[in-house]
C-alpha cells in the first residue's frame, strides 16, 4: 500500500477520499490506484529524481497523480491550464519534464507544446476513451485509464519523498521553477505525514474533516491547502474545476464542508450573491476558512467576518517561502489591515535599503528565514536566487511592509512590479516582451490599477511609432497578440496611448508616474 494512505484506508475504505463533478473514489480506491500509477511510469522507465509535468484542471485524477509522485521520489511540476503551447513548451524543457499527463480539454495545447521535445517522450492523456491519440501529431500519448488497468496493483517498493515544483511567473522572461522544502527527493516517506500533519494542526483543519477545493491546484496555496488535510487529517477533499459563487454555498451545506481555501475575489463574488440565496445558506459545518494571494479590502473582509464568524483567517505567504503569518478573524477585528504575527517556524526581519533592521512602525522590504533550515532556489536561475537572498540566509517576495509595536505585520507595497488579478500573479515584463513585438509599438508599460471584483486589472501604456494611428483598433489588435502569445488573464483589459512613456535619462521607465494617478482614489496603494 501507498504509505501515506494505507493507514486511511485500512481504517476507513469505503469512505469518500476524493469527489469532483464525475463521482467519488474511496480510500481503499485511491491507495490501490496511486500503487498503480507508481508502478506504470516506473514500467515506463521514470526513476527517483526525474519530473513529471500534471497539466489537469481540478479532478480525482491529478490528485492521484500527486499522491504517486510523492510517494515515488519524483518531482511534479503542476501546469497552469490557462497557458499557451509556447509557455507549456517552455516549462517542459526548463524543467527537464521526462513525462507529460495532460487532461483531454487541453491535449492541442499538449500536443504542439510536445511537438519538437525529445525528451518529454511519456505522454499520457486524461479523459481519453481511446488507447492512444493520433501518433503522427508530436507522438502517441497513452489513455490514463488503460496504462493503470495494465499496471500492478502491488504495495511499491523504495517508496520516498518527492514533491512538487511550482512554476511562478518571473519579473523578466517566462516563468522561473521554484524548489522549496516540498520539492525534496528521496527522504523517508514519513517527513510527509509530519509536515503534512503539522501544517493541518497547525492550521485547525479537523482530522476527519472534508474539505472543498474552489481554485486551481496549480497553485502553491491551493494545492498545499488540499493536499495537506488530506494526508495530514485524513479529510475528504470535494472539488470543483471552476467557481460558481452560488454552488460554493450549496456545496458548503450538502457536503458539511470543514475547510475551505478562497481569494478576495471570491469573496467579493459570495457577497454580491441575492439576499435569498445568502439568506439560505448555513455555513455551520465550517472551522477553518482561509485567504490569502492577494490584498482583501477592509470593507470585503468586514462583510465576511460578519457573515460567517470569526472562522475567516488571513495568512501571508507566496512560493518561495510558504506560509510566513497567520492572522485570526478575531486577531484582525482588533488590528484591521494586519497580516498577522509570523509562524512559530519562521523569522521575518524588515530591513531598509541599507540593510539596518527598521523599528516599529517604519516601512521597509520583508525578508524571511526558516528556523527549521528549509529554503528556496530558483531552478535554474542562481542569479535570481541570490538577489532573494541576504548574505545571512533571508529571503524575499519582494514586499514592503512594517510591524507594529504589538509585533504583527503590515503589508504596504510591492518592491516589484508585480499585479495581482483575482489571486493569480501577473508579471508585466513578460506582456511588454510581446507588446513591443508589434510593428506599431514604440515602448511599452504594463502595470495594475485597481479593479473592485479582482483587486487589480492589467493596463498598458503604449507609445505609438511616429505614422501609426492610436485608436481602438490599433488597442484591439495589440490585445488580441498578447492572448496569442500568452494566458489570457495576461491580456491588457485596457490601453492608454501617450506620445511618450516617462523614462530617466538613463532609460529606466518610471512607470509609478503613469501607475500612481489611478490609485490616487483607491484608498490603498495596492
Amino acid at each position: 500500500m501507498a504509505n501515506l494512505t494505507a493507514k486511511i484506508a485500512e481504517r476507513k475504505p469505503e469512505e469518500q477520499a476524493l469527489h469532483d463533478e464525475r463521482g467519488s473514489t474511496t480510500w481503499a480506491a485511491l491507495d490501490g490506484r496511486v500503487n498503480r500509477l507508481i508502478h506504470a511510469f516506473r514500467d515506463r522507465g521514470l526513476q527517483q529524481g526525474d519530473t513529471i509535468a500534471v497539466m489537469s484542471g481540478n479532478r480525482r485524477e491529478s490528485f492521484e497523480l500527486t499522491l504517486a509522485y510523492m510517494h515515488a521520489g519524483w518531482i511534479g511540476v503542476p501546469v497552469n491550464w490557462h497557458w499557451t503551447a509556447e509557455e507549456l513548451a517552455y516549462v517542459l524543457a526548463d524543467s527537464g519534464a521526462k513525462a507529460l499527463v495532460v487532461e483531454d480539454q487541453f491535449l492541442p495545447v499538449a500536443i504542439e507544446a510536445t511537438a519538437s521535445n525529445s525528451d518529454c517522450s511519456l505522454r499520457v492523456v486524461i479523459g481519453s476513451e481511446i488507447g492512444e491519440t493520433d501518433p503522427s501529431a508530436s507522438g502517441t500519448f497513452l489513455s490514463y485509464e488503460a496504462m493503470l488497468e495494465s499496471s500492478s496493483s502491488e504495495e511499491p517498493t523504495d517508496q520516498c519523498t518527492g514533491g512538487p515544483m511550482f512554476y511562478t511567473s518571473g519579473t523578466t522572461g517566462f516563468p522561473k521553477g521554484v524548489k522549496s522544502a516540498l520539492t525534496k527527493v528521496g527522504q523517508d516517506i514519513g517527513m510527509w505525514e509530519l509536515i503534512a500533519g503539522s501544517f493541518a494542526g497547525m492550521l485547525g483543519a479537523p482530522v476527519d474533516g472534508i474539505t472543498l477545493l474552489e481554485g486551481p491546484a496549480y497553485h502553491s496555496a491551493q494545492w498545499v491547502f488540499s493536499v495537506f488535510p488530506l494526508i495530514g487529517s485524513a479529510s475528504t477533499l470535494v472539488m470543483r474545476h471552476r467557481f460558481d459563487a452560488a454552488e460554493t454555498l450549496a456545496l458548503i451545506d450538502a457536503h458539511q464542508i470543514t475547510t475551505v481555501h478562497l481569494v478576495p475575489t471570491q469573496f467579493i463574488r459570495l457577497l454580491k450573491l441575492p439576499d435569498d440565496v445568502r439568506a439560505s445558506f448555513s455555513g455551520t459545518s465550517l472551522q477553518a476558512v482561509f485567504h490569502g494571494a492577494a490584498p482583501c479590502s477592509p470593507s470585503v473582509k468586514r462583510d465576511m467576518l460578519s457573515w460567517w464568524g470569526p472562522v475567516v483567517s488571513e495568512y501571508y505567504g507566496g512560493t518561495e517561502g510558504g506560509f510566513l503569518s497567520l492572522i485570526s478573524g478575531d486577531e484582525w477585528l482588533a488590528k484591521p489591515g494586519s497580516l498577522g504575527r509570523p509562524l512559530p517556524i519562521v523569522d521575518i526581519k524588515v530591513f531598509d535599503d541599507d540593510g539596518n533592521e527598521c523599528g516599529a512602525g517604519l516601512a521597509g522590504q520583508i525578508w524571511f528565514k526558516s528556523v527549521m533550515g528549509n529554503d528556496f532556489e530558483y531552478h535554474n536561475a542562481p542569479e535570481k536566487t541570490a538577489a532573494a537572498h541576504t548574505t545571512e540566509g533571508y529571503g524575499t517576495l519582494g514586499d514592503i511592509g512594517y510591524f507594529d509595536a504589538d509585533g504583527f505585520l503590515f503589508m504596504s507595497d510591492r518592491k516589484i512590479d508585480m499585479i495581482i488579478s483575482g489571486g493569480v500573479n501577473i508579471y508585466p515584463a513578460e506582456i511588454e516582451g510581446v507588446l513591443v513585438t508589434h510593428p506599431a509599438v514604440a515602448d511599452a508599460a504594463v502595470f495594475g490599477v485597481p479593479d473592485d471584483e479582482f483587486g487589480e486589472q492589467v493596463k498598458a501604456a503604449i507609445q505609438v511609432v511616429d505614422g501609426h494611428e492610436a485608436d481602438t483598433a490599433l488597442e484591439a489588435d495589440l490585445i488580441d497578440l498578447v492572448r496569442t502569445k500568452l494566458a489570457g488573464y495576461k491580456a491588457p483589459r485596457s490601453i492608454d496611448f501617450h506620445p511618450q512613456l516617462p523614462r530617466t535619462p538613463t532609460g529606466k521607465l518610471l512607470k509609478r508616474k503613469l501607475r500612481d494617478p489611478y490609485w490616487e482614489s483607491a484608498g490603498r496603494s495596492i
